[in-house]
């Protein structure tokens, strides 16, 4: 109490002396006065921190684990800052090294948290999730029988991992179904190959980026470098870059894939809380497409690296983009290792900005031509991902913000529209949007 007295007395003596004093002597002591209520405050939140934590140790009906309790104080003081920061153990943190490497154990779905439920932003291609038929926008609200709610993002992922072989029970929540889904998995090897190519009618390469991770540069290089093999740089009429349902990965993976299609420029610029913050990414190593015409495929599930990329290509008039309005995920994690044993973690620090300025927290990016899919009635109702603007806590946009975009691709090519508009555009054929701009999403409520 003692303290705490003197701080505010303190604070009250130099807001006295301020009458009595002129110019920058007075900013001063404002500045000082401000300065140690702001401390007096955050020591009375720290002790009251510490009070309750000795209470729950004291008091509480079992004898509680001191780690775990550190461990959930952390977990939920970072999760309040906004969906996508997220506090990871040694665990998790060795965990997540392996998914960036491009090889790891589990499932093969990409998720975040929404509504303290897992959240589907897409499954891996050829892996047991998209085998079994799992969807962008499906929520997970039990594993192996055990209620997802309560969970940080790391324990549901974690209990979703385990031995190759061993089988996994979910239950979903999927939007236009009346009752939960129940789904029995497999768990295998996760090995990610970000980039899939082919050929197609002798004269456009087709290139498929799944993810941004360490291998995804290389794989692009080796995608352009076997496409211009097949087909003669006087026949390629030019590339088709698919970034559907790309929840995204490494920034320095979008800056060099970017840099594949582009001789300069800037790709990305990220601002933080403090303007000298604001750093710049350049172009590099010089256009492998030698100025080819370039399409760029995005919907509602392209996020964060892909938007990167896909603003950055348009910005410089160096793609057209068809599809669907993007994720609208804007904003730039920071890992922090914490030491030896303790974790790392991963922190909002900045929003990304596109070349000419503009932001994508929650908002997306637009698509030059947008062309919606003929979905199946079966999937009606659910072929819409909510994006970056219905996620609890999310950033705010510097604009008007938008949800709600088509994310459904169909499995044969031969029924995707655009696909197809894609290749009529490279082909030199009139392309004509005929539907309707995406509307929003509808609101929905998660059971219980």
């Amino acid at each position: 109490m003692r303290k705490n007295f003197l701080f505010l007395l303190g604070s009250l003596t130099g807001m006295g002396l301020t009458l009595l004093v002129t110019g920058p002597q007075s900013e001063h002591w404002i500045a000082r006065a401000k300065a140690a209520a702001s401390a007096a405050d955050t020591y009375s939140q720290l002790n009251l921190f510490g009070e309750v934590f000795e209470r729950v140790r004291a008091d509480y009906v079992e004898k509680p684990d001191d780690s775990s309790l550190v461990e959930g104080a952390i977990n939920g003081m970072v999760t309040s800052l906004d969906p996508h920061s997220r506090y990871m153990n040694d665990k998790a943190w060795h965990e997540m090294q392996e998914t960036t490497s491009g090889e790891f154990g589990g499932l093969g779905i990409e998720e975040t948290m929404e509504d303290g439920l897992v959240k589907v932003v897409a499954p891996i291609d050829d892996t047991p999730a998209a085998k079994a038929g799992i969807l962008s926008g499906d929520l997970i609200t039990q594993i192996d029988d055990e209620a997802v709610q309560g969970l940080s993002l790391e324990q549901a992922v974690n209990k979703m991992k385990g031995a190759v072989n061993t089988k996994t029970h979910l239950k979903i929540v999927r939007k236009g179904k009346d009752a939960p889904l129940d789904v029995t998995l497999t768990r295998e090897i996760i090995r990610v190959r970000p980039v899939r190519f082919h050929t197609e009618g002798g004269d456009i390469g087709y290139i498929r980026i799944t993810s941004f991770n360490e291998q995804t540069t290389d794989g692009l290089h080796k995608a352009v470098a076997d496409i211009n093999k097949e087909i003669p740089q006087d026949k390629l009429a030019g590339y088709v870059v698919d970034l559907r349902n790309n929840p995204g990965g490494l920034l320095d993976q979008a800056v060099s894939v970017s840099s594949t299609f582009m001789p300069r420029g800037e790709v990305v610029s990220t601002r933080g809380r403090n303007p000298e913050e604001t750093q710049r990414f350049t172009a590099h190593g010089g256009d492998l497409t030698k100025g080819k015409p370039l399409v760029v495929l995005i919907n509602g599930g392209s996020a964060s690296a892909s938007e990167i990329v896909a603003g950055a290509l348009h910005d410089h008039k160096r793609a057209t983009l068809i599809g669907t309005r993007s994720f609208g995920k804007g904003s730039v994690q920071t890992i922090i290792p914490l030491g030896a044993g303790n974790g790392a973690l991963a922190l909002t620090t900045a929003r990304y900005f596109t070349p000419s300025g503009r932001s994508i927290q929650a908002q997306g990016i637009t698509p030059d031509i947008e062309i919606l899919q003929n979905v199946p009635d079966e999937l009606k109702g659910r072929a819409d991902i909510r994006g970056e603007a219905s996620m609890r806590g999310h950033l705010s946009a510097e604009g008007a913000e938008q949800t709600g975009s088509q994310s459904y691709v169909p499995p044969d090519e031969k029924d995707d529209k655009a696909l197809h508009a894609a290749y009529n555009l490279l082909r030199g054929i009139t392309v004509n949007a005929d539907v309707q701009p995406t509307p929003p999403a509808p609101k929905s409520s998660v059971p219980n």
